[in-house]
């Protein structure tokens, strides 16, 4: 088992923050580099080299977050291992999952009241970023588990298809817009509020407008707002701008009456929302059953 000093140190290596991980740790300041000093005392080595308000790791410093992380994952393993042998050991997990702004606000949040519901010995975790970050986060090890939409694969993460949604042109129901059908040249001429970069709902909207010969930059853009709700606020108080937002973001305000609906004629947006993990967790039991528990709920 990994003492309190490793994880307080796997901590402070993933954020190279001392103050963000007491912050994660529910942990004072002073408390952190407390145990990150028994520990260099102990291997008798710096472990971070204190850069005025910013750490970094020195070369022992890596070793050890390497072999630590190697450390949690056959950790898990063995967890999961003996649970198998001895039906009467029920460990405590602790599963950190990472989603994008949609998931984590409309999707998400009826899974994890299910899935604790029937797992008690379980605490979970949910970090809402951009599909982007969602990614690096993983990488990082931040995080367990991740679901993200609409950016490019790469070859160390396993993609396991969670649901489809639509994305839709929305506008305050004062503009003008919300009576008329839109080809999609006249999103030229069209005011748009959009994501930031990094956003999935903003990367299926770009390659749907390349595939209609439309570069993205050549369109009028006046605001990028970072989060679904932010930009489905914005659009609720401006007559001008159109929006492109998930259907089930804007579901209940379209039946209010609070945002229109807007075709564009031939731009057709889907997201594909996806379960990432590391490879080599696959088989941790943990995350393949929270897997299996959310497809089955969104069955």
């Amino acid at each position: 088992m990994l003492s309190t000093q490793h994880e307080v140190f796997l901590e402070v290596a993933r954020r190279l923050s001392f103050t963000k991980a007491g912050q994660s740790l529910f942990l004072s300041q002073s408390a952190v580099s407390k145990q990150v000093k028994a520990l260099e005392e102990y291997y008798r080595v710096g472990l971070f080299e204190r850069l005025g308000n910013t750490v970094a790791l020195t070369p022992a410093g890596q070793l050890l977050y390497r072999k630590l992380l190697l450390a949690q994952q056959l950790q898990a393993e063995l967890r999961q291992e003996m649970a198998a042998l001895s039906p009467r050991f029920i460990p405590d997990i602790q599963m950190i999952i990472g989603a994008s702004t949609t998931v984590s606000l409309y999707v998400l949040p009826a899974v994890l009241s299910a899935y604790l519901a029937e797992h008690p010995h379980t605490q979970l975790t949910l970090k809402n970023r951009n599909s982007e970050n969602i990614l690096k986060a993983l990488l990082d090890h931040e995080i367990d588990l991740g679901v993200i939409e609409g950016i490019h694969r790469v070859s160390n993460v396993t993609y396991t298809p969670l649901l489809t949604d639509d994305v839709v042109a929305v506008c305050s129901a004062r503009n003008p817009l919300r009576h008329r059908q839109l080809a999609v040249s006249d999103l030229y001429h069209v005011p748009l509020a959009l994501r930031e970069a990094g956003s999935g709902t903003l990367a299926v909207l770009e390659q749907a407008l390349q595939a209609q010969g439309i570069r993205l930059a050549d369109l009028r853009v006046q605001v990028r707002l970072g989060g679904t709700e932010a930009l489905k606020n914005f659009v609720r108080v401006d007559d001008q701008v159109l929006a492109f937002l998930p259907r089930q973001a804007v579901a209940r305000a379209l039946a209010a009456g609070e945002l229109a609906e807007v075709v564009v004629r031939g731009l057709q947006l889907k997201r594909h929302f996806e379960f990432i993990q590391r490879r080599g967790t696959e088989n941790l039991a943990p995350f393949r059953g929270f897997m299996q528990f959310a497809l089955r709920h969104y069955s």
